[in-house]
């Protein structure tokens, strides 16, 4: 089996895991169903980055969102989780369906008539750059860059714990 010949069922994996994600994400009645299905949709981001021949993408897309932002989100639902049962899980799951697909269409659409208004002009590709190189740039003029992700992760942490903090207190 040739690689070209793998292209379209690895494709239709992915779409599949960012879609069925996806769903379960918005129709989940746990938080902690639903951040695994982001889990899972950010899983099949991931596939597409390698689709597209872009493996730094899709290992830093691993390594930030699905390593280090959902463990973030998993620490704010386990500290902001009422004693009553599970917050977050107001309203009808038929409104967040029926807004999900809204925004997903609007979203989409917006996208569609910004894409093809503005119509980028094809530009021939460079020549590929190793990830010596591309360390070596990115830790040069874009180190900042690196260290204020650290930074928000930080604060995003010690925003969880404050607020798991003050709703133990107030009980």
């Amino acid at each position: 089996m040739d690689l070209h010949s793998m292209i379209h069922p690895a494709y239709g994996l992915y779409l599949a895991l960012i879609v069925g994600g996806g769903v379960v994400a918005v129709f989940a009645r746990s938080l902690v169903r639903a951040l695994s299905g982001l889990i899972v949709t950010l899983f099949g981001v991931a596939g597409m980055y390698l689709l597209m021949a872009a493996p730094f993408l899709a290992f830093m897309q691993i390594l930030i969102y699905v390593g280090a932002v959902t463990v973030l989100i998993f620490f704010a639902i386990m500290l902001t989780r009422s004693s009553d049962g599970e917050s977050g899980t107001e309203g009808g799951r038929i409104g967040r369906g029926f807004l999900a697909i809204w925004a997903a269409v609007f979203s989409t659409l917006v996208l569609a008539a910004v894409v093809v208004r503005h119509m980028p002009n094809a530009i021939p590709l460079k020549p590929e750059v190793s990830m010596g190189r591309l360390g070596e740039f990115l830790t040069g003029p874009f180190a900042l860059s690196f260290e204020l992700i650290s930074a928000v992760l930080f604060v995003a942490m010690a925003g969880a714990v404050l607020l798991g903090f003050e709703r133990r207190i107030a009980k």
